[in-house]
């Protein structure tokens, strides 16, 4: 069964509504957004989410020492990066604090996939993805495939088909951009390892109840 992971909480009404749909991840975002939170902000709603759910923070291009920080004070269990950060930021950041990392991947065409690609054991080819071997400490733990962080909208997923879905990737997939109620089906057709969501669970840029909840519901196919 695949994951569901809602980002972009940033009020105590979101938090609720969290707690009430169960969604396996949230995500806090620190980077410049409307969703932006800050670190106190943050502390405060993770107090008041569910420990079942497992917090992320969202990070384009911040400080090693900022994201850091937040894990270690237990406001994030996962640090998302959606900027240019690379192996080397990857394995500072391990240094620092251990924590699990997702690495967003901004797909325009198959070779931003075949980048990725290049990390799989059949690959023979060494290429600029060498950073992030599975083996060396800059390699991401997670991957995350979007068009672009904070569009609302999907990449072609069609570009994938070469790539035999996400079973040829060397870490476990999240897929994210514009994934809403009408299309969620079709991303799930796609096996990825969880989902990613924000605008599709917002009515009016405010999150909304009853579509994080029909949202998990249809993850977990419960209607």
């Amino acid at each position: 069964m695949a994951k569901i992971k809602i980002c972009g909480l940033f009020r105590e009404e979101d938090i609720e509504a969290a707690n009430e749909a169960k969604p396996d991840f949230i995500g806090f975002v620190f980077a410049p957004s409307r969703r932006r939170v800050s670190a106190e902000n943050a502390l405060r709603l993770r107090r008041r989410l569910s420990p079942d759910i497992i917090p992320a923070g969202v990070f384009v291009n911040a400080p090693v020492a900022e994201a850091a920080a937040l894990y270690r004070k237990g406001i994030i269990a996962l640090v998302q990066l959606h900027g240019s950060e690379d192996g080397a930021y990857i394995a500072a950041l391990k240094d620092a604090c251990g924590a699990p990392v997702i690495k967003a991947v901004r797909v325009e065409t198959g070779d931003d996939l075949a980048f990725w690609k290049a990390l799989a054991p059949e690959a023979g080819t060494p290429s600029a993805a060498e950073q992030y071997r599975p083996e060396l400490r800059g390699a991401p733990d997670y991957l995350l495939f979007d068009q672009g962080g904070g569009t609302g909208k999907c990449f072609d997923w069609g570009l994938l088909e070469k790539f035999q879905g996400f079973g040829g990737f060397n870490a476990p997939c999240f897929l994210a951009g514009g994934i809403d109620s009408n299309n969620i089906a079709e991303a799930l057709s796609l096996k990825p390892y969880g989902i990613d969501v924000s605008s599709g669970a917002e009515t009016g840029g405010i999150k909304d109840r009853e579509k994080m909840i029909r949202l998990v519901r249809r993850v977990r196919a419960e209607e």
